[in-house]
């Protein structure tokens, strides 16, 4: 790929964000436009056409639709609710409490639902009024909210841990899965951490007393909710279904126990599928034009040429991680973590592989770094989720985001650096 080439898919990138153009649209114009320069229009629109009705052609990716309705279903059917009791009653007596009850019901929900936008939405609408009743100001509880809800992408199942699969060409998404409880949760204690240090400092209420029956009451509240990790993930280890099948099973054991809670009745089921139909279109359309020019980049040799530009600049693995990371820091200010696994992973995963890294172990350090960037302006979905939950203006979270990144950062180089936290649990259950 040479440089004028370069330079075109960089400005036009750049140009159609810009002026407002929706990103799946930019992927593909891009694409189209790079293509253009080195073949016949029509041929390129061709192809372009062809390159994203094949990448959707994919067993694979059926999960994604069927992980969005079991998300859409949890979170119309009581499932919040009854994890925000339970994570309450398991903080106890922790300075800032209500923070930690938020990181924790994010965690569990964000696991069970997929979805950390819909995380934040489910979770911040109640913790919200909670906290601001009891003392907490509403940016504090919005930071809290916006950070924790990107643990659910790192915990399993994960809609983005199945895009990182297609796109690296096959990684086991049972390995994927299972390798993301550890850094998931080590993600959420940090947080937990460093809301409870903010809290004291504040001087923001403590948490309620542990009350063992409390606990037992809740957790059984609870507990037909996570009981769906154990049949999803826990049928996916043991072989008896595929992410896909098991992605089926998701929707069927929360349509039962939507209905089982008396939250969700059959007047509500075409709103339900009509929200997951158009997530879904979103989705897959991103996933499409993605494809589209993470091919054209292949097939203009360009992650040939990084791959050699990068190795070029140090054989020494650290800084070739941290540069990557730092790459990957930017793209997700400014990319949707989606088309940015898509994309982003024919580049870096050959180089890294090249430094002897495990795929799952980059997999999962892809995805937490990319979490980051939903917390940020100007593209953050989740960001924006949170803020609109909260009431709140932008400029208003940022400050008490502040430590929560830092936490989130230190996470993410730990993930990095120590391999073991990725790779111990999936060794352990899968060898």
């Amino acid at each position: 790929m040479d440089g004028l080439e370069v330079a075109i898919m960089l400005v036009s990138f750049l140009l159609f964000l810009s002026i407002g153009v929706p990103v799946a649209w930019t992927l593909g114009l891009t694409a189209l436009i790079t293509l253009m320069t080195t073949m016949d229009s029509l041929v390129a629109a061709g192809t372009v056409a062809q390159r994203m009705a094949t990448g959707l052609d994919s067993f694979t990716l059926l999960a994604i639709p069927f992980f969005i309705l079991a998300g859409q279903l949890m979170n119309r059917g009581g499932l919040a609710r009854r994890l925000i009791d339970f994570a309450k009653s398991m903080v106890g007596p922790l300075p800032g409490g209500l923070a930690a009850v938020n990181v924790v019901a994010a965690m569990l929900f964000g696991a069970i639902a997929g979805s950390a936008a819909a995380a934040a939405s489910a979770i911040g609408s109640i913790m919200t009024k909670r906290m601001e009743d009891e003392g907490y100001p509403r940016p504090f509880s919005a930071a809290v909210n916006i950070t924790s809800a990107t643990t659910g992408l790192i915990i399993p199942p994960s809609n983005v841990l199945i895009v990182y699969s297609l796109a690296s060409g096959g990684v086991s998404i049972a390995a994927l899965f299972v390798a993301g409880y550890v850094p998931g949760i080590l993600t959420g204690l940090l947080l937990i951490v460093a809301a409870a240090v903010y809290a004291k400092r504040k001087g923001y209420p403590n948490g309620e007393p542990w009350k063992l029956s409390q606990i037992v009451k809740d957790f059984l509240g609870a507990l037909p909710s996570l009981l769906l990790l154990v049949v999803v993930i826990g049928g996916i280890i043991a072989g008896v279904f595929t992410a896909t099948e098991a992605s089926a099973v998701a929707v069927a054991y929360c349509l039962i126990l939507a209905f089982l809670y008396k939250e969700l009745s059959w007047k509500d089921l075409p709103g339900v599928f009509a929200e997951s139909v158009n997530t879904t279109a979103i989705v897959l359309t991103l996933v499409a034009t993605s494809l589209a020019l993470s091919w054209v980049m292949s097939y203009e040799n360009l992650p040939q040429a990084i791959t050699s530009g990068l190795l070029g600049v140090s054989n020494n693995p650290i800084v070739i991680l941290l540069l990557i990371n730092l790459i990957l820091l930017v793209v997700g200010i400014f990319m949707d973590m989606t088309p940015a696994v898509l994309i982003f992973t024919p580049i870096f995963l050959p180089v890294v592989m090249e430094l002897g890294m495990d795929p799952v172990h980059f997999g999962i350090m892809m995805v937490l770094n990319l979490c980051i960037g939903l917390c940020t302006p100007p593209v953050g979905a989740v960001l924006f989720v949170g803020v609109g939950v909260a009431e709140i203006k932008l400029t208003q979270v940022l400050r008490p985001l502040t430590p929560l990144f830092l936490m989130m950062l230190i996470a993410l180089l730990l993930v990095t650096f120590v391999p073991q936290l990725t790779l111990w649990l999936p060794g352990a259950l899968l060898d």
